[in-house]
């Protein structure tokens, strides 16, 4: 049986997801068509429910929830983790009236942009790796970076504003959830899990033997230093991409619940977890 597959080409989600789409592992009969896109990209498939299975931003399945249920392997959480918004150092900070570059509207870190200023309305969206040359430029005021921009911003001679991450850890005291893999809730429970199990798989034998996924990660981040590979690795894949645990989701649920409570986004009360 074949299932499409999305995920991004950052190092964290090749990390998680080599062993399975090269046979490292046994895949229990399964196949998987890749399908490589920016994360807002894959955000935006979701709500029409295009893929099997599919990496999203935590603040899109709010609103995929009707196609997905989320598997327990392979997510995105952490402390200190977090976007970064930032700006250029002749700027002079106004943080209800300045124009912000931000990595896509379904991004959870727009979501957290929201949570912590919402007043700040005039957003504009770019692939996450143009939001420094944005600011730089002058097009925008501040930029909202994620991924790997977060380890070279100051060599580019920009200012962190603030952590988002460091913000919700100090508000809620539970790990971000920024982005989680998610199933067709329409598939056979059976299947749900086996994809789970696999996935699980995966990261651990990334973690077994983290040289083995390298090629494959370096074929995708041509642009970026080994050590930044490494540690964009290290920040973003951890216990909670082996398994969510009953704390992993517990910070989903808390960060939905915040987001409901600010009128941010309404959810329906479908299951959100596989069993």
């Amino acid at each position: 049986m074949k299932l499409t597959i999305g995920y991004s080409p950052c190092p964290n989600d090749c990390f998680i997801f080599d062993a399975l789409i090269h046979n490292k592992i046994d895949t229990e009969g399964l196949q998987f068509e890749v399908r490589l896109e920016d994360v807002e990209s894959l955000n935006q498939k979701a709500l029409h429910g295009y893929l099997d299975i599919t990496k999203l931003s935590y603040h899109a399945y709010a609103y995929a929830l009707d196609h997905y249920i989320l598997l327990k392997a392979g997510s995105a959480l952490g402390f200190n983790c977090g976007p970064l918004l930032v700006h250029s150092k002749n700027f002079k900070l106004d943080l209800e009236n300045m124009k912000v570059a931000i990595p896509g509207k379904l991004t959870t870190a727009n979501l957290l942009l929201s949570i912590a200023f919402p007043k700040l309305t005039n957003k504009k969206e770019y692939v996450f790796n143009e939001i420094e040359n944005a600011v730089l430029s002058g097009e925008v005021d501040a930029g909202l970076i994620i991924h790997e921009n977060r380890f070279t911003y100051q060599e580019r001679g920009l200012e962190k504003i603030m952590d988002l991450g460091e913000y919700w850890d100090a508000m809620i005291h539970a790990p971000i959830p920024l982005g989680g893999i998610v199933i067709k809730r329409d598939l056979n429970p059976e299947l749900q899990q086996k994809v789970n199990r696999l996935i699980k798989k995966s990261v651990e034998f990334a973690f077994a033997d983290p040289e083995s996924c390298m090629d494959y990660v370096k074929a995708h981040a041509q642009e970026m230093s080994e050590e930044v590979m490494k540690k964009h690795i290290a920040l973003y894949v951890n216990d909670f991409s082996i398994d969510l645990g009953e704390t992993g989701i517990n910070a989903v649920k808390l960060l939905f619940n915040k987001a409901k409570e600010l009128n941010l986004f309404d959810y329906n009360d479908q299951k959100l977890v596989i069993d």
